[in-house]
């Protein structure tokens, strides 16, 4: 999962990327609003978390702007505002949900968890099943026919985006856009020898292939009967 985080600290902007990047997400940054809103709205995120209080243009800009463009795009607002009014003030902008500096980083991961769940549509919380395939989000574990499977955190990301998309055709640019950032170099062959070493421990050990290639498509994680 691709996320977008726009705040002007370098502190805080770095410990919350190096975490989520350490947790399986890919992670973009823009240290002002305008620079955010850019990005928003040219790049495909799953979440974004945006700060109130940015150069150039405030968060609360940043968030009315994306939704007059359209974008259902999930927004936690972050700020070190407490009062119920400015809160009310964030969600009307349109944010989804409204975080309070200090915060503990497992908050900030479960309410980004939470938000792309609720985009997806993914009925049960902290978990996505496809056939005998299972994914447990929030402990981070898979497994398929009740065995449990050892992946690396791209791995991970990878699968869960497949997963999220089950059914659905996916090409390597949008795989790269959702589970690497966008300075990632496209002609790379990292997408094939990830879903290849994906499907050594996925595919390989059980009756059925799961992930399917499409020629000049992309790929498909789906049960085929």
């Amino acid at each position: 999962m691709r996320i977008l985080i726009v705040e002007d600290d370098a502190q805080t902007a770095m410990f919350i990327s190096k975490g989520l990047v350490q947790e399986g997400f890919a992670v973009d940054c823009a240290s002002n609003g305008e620079d955010g809103l850019h990005l928003a709205l040219t790049e495909s995120y799953d979440a974004a978390v945006i700060d109130i209080m940015l150069p150039k243009m405030d968060g609360l800009s940043v968030i009315d702007a994306i939704r007059l463009e359209g974008s259902r795009l999930p927004v936690i607002v972050l700020s070190a505002k407490t009062s119920v009014d400015d809160r009310i003030r964030g969600l009307q902008a349109g944010g989804d949900d409204y975080l309070v500096k200090p915060f503990a980083f497992s908050e900030l991961t479960a309410r980004i968890q939470a938000l792309i769940r609720r985009a997806s549509r993914t009925e049960e919380p902290g978990s996505i099943s496809v056939g005998d395939l299972k994914m447990d989000i929030i402990r981070h574990k898979v497994f398929r026919d009740d065995i449990e499977i050892d992946l690396q955190p791209k791995e991970f990301a990878l699968l869960e985006y497949l997963m999220r998309n089950t059914g659905r055709v996916v090409s390597k640019t949008m795989i790269m856009e959702h589970v690497w950032d966008y300075n990632f170099d496209p002609r790379t062959t990292v997408v094939e020898s990830r879903v290849c070493r994906l499907r050594e421990k996925i595919d390989r050990p059980f009756e059925k292939n799961l992930i399917h290639t499409i020629r000049g498509a992309g790929y498909v994680l789906e049960e085929k009967k």
